[in-house]
């Protein structure tokens, strides 16, 4: 798949893909000191629409905030330029990607001198993962502690554990990996938040080792607001897995993708997400209105 485009945004200016290029000594390749967010926008009766982003931009600065990359721009003209990259870039569903990183100067660990660099990048991504219900390990690795690290902020080093467990499940041909957390309760997959149902409730795990995933709030409050449905945020333990019906991914990247089956110490337990009629076909398909802007209730989360 090519991934150029015409323009990077960098420190307010558009650049050429060819020229967007960083030296070998950036501190943030040596030592992991850059935050991002995975942001989306998509084709819509008018133009493309950006899904979220205000709530992106906040993320992206209290993500900053933690490794105290003090950023030379305000919310407001990082969200402008976001806008005017689409506008630029001209396609109608494509991928956007702010990064926030210390560049080059010394080696220190600490980085207090270096400079801080801002860019947004935008490319074709099409869908993360299958339109069909996929198939899910439950991996050999655990979500890192959340004493370790602030669990709130996206931060690249975080993203290590992540890499591990897609190499694992894929050499495995599974499709996705499920992360669970250091007390063995069910945490998130390497990109996205998870969903059980269950008699007309739904399940998923309490903020602690999990990202608090911008789309997982958006499902929780859709589901409420249009089906009243139950969300009841909890430890689960994979030996509960044989209690739900029916389970889903959630994320920018995957938007809502359906799970046929989770595997856990050998075991296959099998769902039945991919029915045409299940509660979590319904739910993608409010997701798809909102963020193609079929659904004028929820206009006001597009930019």
């Amino acid at each position: 798949m090519n991934i150029k485009t015409p323009y990077i945004w960098k420190n307010w200016k558009f650049i050429k893909w060819e020229d967007a290029m960083d030296h070998n000594l950036t501190h943030s390749l040596h030592y992991w000191t850059w935050v991002f967010e995975w942001i989306r926008f998509y084709p819509t009766s008018a133009w493309p629409k950006i899904f979220r982003l205000k709530e992106h931009i906040e993320r992206l600065f209290y993500s900053a905030s933690i490794l105290e990359l003090k950023i030379p721009f305000s919310k407001e003209e990082i969200i402008q330029a976001h806008i005017n990259l689409v506008a630029k870039s001209w396609v109608e569903s494509w991928y956007l990607r702010p990064l926030i990183y210390y560049w080059t100067g010394k080696m220190w660990m600490n980085p207090e001198w270096a400079k801080v660099e801002t860019v947004i990048s935008a490319w074709n991504w099409g869908k993360y993962l299958a339109d069909k219900a996929i198939d899910v390990k439950i991996s050999k690795y655990k979500r890192i502690h959340p004493e370790t690290a602030d669990m709130n902020a996206k931060v690249s080093g975080w993203y290590y554990n992540n890499v591990l467990v897609s190499l694992e499940v894929k050499k495995e041909n599974f499709d996705e990996g499920l992360l669970l957390d250091t007390n063995w309760f069910i945490a998130e997959w390497p990109g996205e938040n998870i969903f059980f149902i269950k008699w007309n409730k739904m399940y998923t795990p309490e903020v602690w080792t999990i990202l608090p995933w911008i789309t997982r709030a958006t499902i929780i409050q859709v589901v409420k607001e249009k089906l009243n449905i139950e969300v009841i945020e909890e430890k689960i333990s994979p030996e509960r897995l044989e209690d739900f019906d029916e389970t889903f991914f959630v994320g920018t990247a995957a938007e809502v993708t359906l799970i046929w089956s989770i595997t856990y110490n050998s075991k296959k337990i099998d769902f039945i997400s991919w029915n045409k009629d299940s509660l979590s076909n319904k739910i993608k398909d409010i997701y798809f209105d909102i963020v193609y802007w079929r659904d004028e209730e929820y206009i006001k989360w597009l930019s």
